[in-house]
């Protein structure tokens, strides 16, 4: 029986041990925007607090965006705690905000739009991790076609088109399918070419990022599924 080196057989544990951290965060990061969400949602006082004041909801919008800018930018000159803080912050501010979730579509649709979301995040994944295909390339079509739909969103404030939303969506789920693909194996290469004996610190900070990136790419295919998938309440 041929015996496996000792080197793979540590660079394996390492990446395991990597991957590990970065779900183990993530889905950390999405219990907590959905726990946050549903106190918010079931709560007339927040509820008045968050939607009835336009200027605190639009602040808490900004303060997303400005948090995840830092983290992206900036995490590898914070502490590690200061990096997990401002995850966790995140996470319970964007919570805040997509309580409007509750409100708009029925718990059943929600619920239901969530499994196939799950299914179809877990399958990407998953091949993700094992396909022997290089998808790099992907990267740059993604980005370009994510701009694309953010600028058609912002279009499509002004000419409020069922059409067009429509075809955002779809198209969002499908750059979403691919961004968490094209993520997961980013990630793996990330966790395959760390030096030995790096610092905890570091590593707990690279997971805090990558956590973010499969969070983020999670929670827009939802919100995209569930524009699709969702039955309103009015």
């Amino acid at each position: 029986m041929q015996s496996i080196p000792l080197r793979d057989t540590q660079t394996q544990v390492r990446v395991n041990q990597f991957i590990q951290g970065v779900y183990n965060w993530m889905a950390f990061g999405l219990g907590l925007t959905g726990l946050v969400a549903f106190v918010v949602a079931n709560s007339p006082t927040l509820k008045g607090l968050i939607f009835g004041n336009q200027l605190l909801f639009f602040g808490l919008i900004i303060g997303e965006l400005a948090l995840v800018f830092t983290l992206s930018a900036r995490v590898h000159k914070m502490q590690a705690s200061t990096a997990t803080g401002l995850f966790i912050l995140y996470s319970a501010l964007n919570g805040a905000t997509l309580s409007a979730v509750f409100l708009a579509y029925t718990a059943a649709s929600i619920a239901s739009t969530f499994f196939v979301c799950a299914g179809t995040f877990i399958a990407c994944s998953i091949y993700g991790m094992t396909t022997k295909r290089d998808l790099t390339s992907w990267g740059s079509f993604l980005f370009m076609g994510l701009i694309g739909i953010i600028i058609a969103s912002v279009v499509n404030i002004f000419i409020h088109s069922a059409a067009v939303a429509a075809i955002v969506s779809y198209i969002g789920v499908f750059i979403f399918v691919g961004l968490t693909a094209y993520d997961t194996q980013r990630l793996k290469t990330m966790a395959l070419t760390q030096p030995d004996g790096l610092d905890a610190g570091v590593i707990r900070k690279g997971t805090i990022l990558g956590a973010l990136s499969l969070y983020l790419d999670f929670i827009n295919m939802f919100l995209f599924l569930l524009h699709i998938l969702g039955i309103s309440r009015d």
